[in-house]
Formats: structure tokens, sequence, C-alpha cells
């Protein structure tokens, strides 16, 4: 999570001076990217950016590709035209996302720019279906290209302005930690890629007799597939509710842990209602026997601090751990290590002990990886397997929970 998100410029002179201009011209208040209109703003600009470079870039190669019939030329066109599509689809995406929680919408609008990614990786799909028929045609019925100078300028041209945007999207979607300019930023590393690509079959063409020109086509189609599956994946997983990030999680727990009083957390689930629109809930352990209303104001202080300091949604559920009895104690750590070696990654919480005459129970539940292999039932009686062999005198009544995010132990 960007969490203050300070603006550095690198010192790479004339693209990050460019970037720098930018940014200096068209964000009112840059430095502070938390504020959702400046991160709005960064949004349109690098997508009015985005689309006037990429329009350029088509006009080029598209008037070059159909005066010296080549498709290879003209597919790296429409691949641009696609790309200011997808500009588009991201500046209204951007635009959507800014509008506030309302009645109907408490959790606001930012999974718009979720959506909007979605979109473009549809759009580029299609766009490379259409240029893989075209280029299998060009295989299957060759014409001869006409070689020109002019069309390897205007490619050479296309690489650099590619890699300036690739550079430039980087460095935008990095500042307001932004999953589509980020995606935008690799497009542009792919275009880079397979204009080269055309460019190389253009000169092999030139200086032998080899025509390659729809072969290099059905590459850059292929291409353009491969990028939009993986754009899909990329935008869906927020969507259907991706784990949270390893760092976040690391991050929640420390800053939590770092507060007096404060024994232990479990049960922590984060969700995604759009860039800046986070929300967690985490169980917090804390002595039973200190005063109640003390630990009720740690706990405000905990949930104030995420809020004004990294703009997360925290709320924290108070469990009591006993702490003045030995015998609580030390079953709760024998326990834990009983449970771990059925698996490192199993962990227990909210242990009580019931004694009886004859027994005593052991009330907790246990946690466990999503991708956690063994069933319950069969879990349920490795571990009272185990505890059975060391005290028989034990008797187990587990809830089994599956961990929606890994917390340190």
């Amino acid at each position: 999570m960007n969490r203050k998100n300070p603006v550095r410029f690198a010192t790479r002179e004339e693209g990050f001076n460019v970037t720098k201009a930018l940014i200096r011209l068209f964000v009112k208040n840059h430095e502070n990217t938390r504020d959702s209109a400046v991160r709005g703003a960064y949004g349109r600009m690098a997508g009015v950016v985005g689309i006037f470079c990429n329009l350029l870039l088509f006009a080029g190669k598209f008037i070059a590709g159909t005066v010296f019939g080549s498709i290879a030329i003209a597919a790296d066109a429409i691949n641009n035209l696609s790309d200011a599509s997808s500009n588009i689809v991201s500046l209204i995406g951007f635009k959507l996302a800014e509008k506030p929680a309302d009645e109907d919408h408490p959790y606001g609008h930012a999974r718009f720019e979720y959506l909007a990614g979605l979109a473009v990786a549809v759009m580029v799909l299609v766009i490379g279906v259409e240029l893989a028929k075209n280029s299998l045609d060009k295989i299957l019925h060759p014409t001869p290209v006409v070689f020109s100078w002019l069309s390897v300028a205007v490619l050479a041209a296309s690489i650099l302005v590619k890699l300036w945007m690739a550079l430039f999207n980087t460095h935008i979607g990095k500042l307001i930690d932004s999953s589509t300019l980020q995606a935008t930023a690799a497009d542009s590393r792919n275009d880079v890629l397979s204009t080269g690509a055309v460019l190389l079959a253009t000169l092999i063409s030139r200086f032998t007799p080899l025509e390659l020109d729809g072969w290099m086509g059905l590459a850059v189609a292929a291409f353009i597939l491969y990028s939009g599956v993986g754009l899909i994946r990329e935008t869906l997983d927020p969507l259907l509710g991706q784990a949270p990030d390893e760092a976040l999680v690391h991050y929640i727990h420390d800053k939590v842990m770092s507060y007096p009083g404060v024994l232990g957390t479990h049960d922590l689930m984060v969700h995604d209602y759009g860039p800046g629109r986070q929300f967690a809930s985490v169980h917090v352990e804390m002595a039973a026997e200190a005063d109640v209303m003390e630990s009720h104001d740690v706990i405000d202080n905990i949930e104030r601090d995420f809020w004004d300091n990294d703009h997360l949604h925290v709320v924290i559920h108070f469990d009591p751990i006993i702490t003045s009895d030995e015998k609580v104690n030390d079953a709760r750590h024998w326990l834990g290590e009983v449970v771990k070696e059925i698996d490192p990654a199993l962990s227990i919480h909210d242990l009580r002990m019931v004694a009886g005459p004859t027994h005593t129970n052991l009330i907790f539940d246990c946690v466990t990886p999503v991708d956690f292999e063994m069933d319950e039932a069969d879990l349920k009686r490795a571990i009272k397997q185990a505890v059975r062999s060391s005290r028989p005198d034990y008797f187990c009544v587990i809830t089994v929970e599956s961990g929606y995010a890994s917390i340190p132990h």
C-alpha cells in the first residue's frame, strides 16, 4: 500500500523532465497523491497523453502501411488505435471512479477503474483476433511490400515514443498506485517489442528475398492476444476478491502489534472496493484482566491511526485473553506447537479451558490457509489424537476457520 506517496522524479533528464513538466502543468497539488481529486487528475492527464500519442502513431503507421502495402505496419497501426481506445476507456473509468459514495453505493465507485481495465482487455482481444485473420490472409495470398525509408523512420520514431510512454505510465502508476496505468505501461513496453519485430521484417525484406510481412503481422497479433489475456487476469483478480498484498498484511500486523497491551492478532480480512477504497477488519487479543475502557481506548487509537495515516478503514474486534492463569498460558503455547507439527501454517486462538471432575475441555479455533488440503474432519481427528497422546484427560472442542490473510505468528 502506498502510504505517503511523495513525488520523486528520476534523473533520466529528457523523459522525466517532460513528465515533471506535464505534472506541474495539469495536476494541482500534485504532491498530495492520497487525495482522490489529485489521483483523478493524474489519471486524466495520463489518459489524454496516451490518446494523443497513440493517435499520432496510428496515423503515421497507417498511412505508411497503406501506401507501401505492409500488413505488418498496418497491423501495428491498428494496435496503436486500440491503445488509444484503451486510453479513452481508462479516462472514463478514472472519471467515474471519482464519483462520491451515495445511498446505493456507500463504498464509493472506485471499482469503475477495474471495470475500465476489463473493458480495455476485451477490446484488445477482439482487435488481436481481427489482426490475426488479416495476417493469415497475407501469408496465404502474399503480395510484395514496397520498401521505403519513410516506413523505417516511422517505425523507429514509434519505438522511441513508446519507450517514453512506458516510462511515463510506470512513473504515474507508481505515484498513484494504479494497476490500470501499470498495465498501460506494460502494454507500451510490449508495443516496443512488437514494433521492433515489424521494423526487423521490413529491413529483412529490403536486403533479402524473404517476405516476412504476413508472419510478422501474425506475431504482432499473437502478442496482442497474449497481452489481452494477461490484462483480463489482472483486472479480474481484484473484482473477484484476490488475497491482500503480503506487504499490506505484514504492515497491518506490525502496526497493531506496536501498540501497548496488544498480545496478538488474527482473522484479518481486507476488502478492496477500488484504489484508495480498502476496508479491513481484524481481531486483536488483549489481556482480559486489564481495564476494559483502557483496552477500548487503545483500539480506538489504532483504528484512527490507520485512517489518518494510511486512509484505510479498519474495524477491530476485541478478544480478551486470560493472562493471569499459568495453566491456560502453558496450554495455549503447547497447543500451538501441537497444531504446527501437523502443518506449520496452522494456528489457534480464543482458547478456553473448562475443567471437570474427570477431564478438561479445550475449546479453541484453528485457522487453516485457504489452500489447505486436509478436510475439516480429518484435521479435527489429527489434533485430538495428538492432544490425547500427551494429555488423555484433555478433550478438544474445535472450530475450524479458513484464513483470509496470512498473518505472521
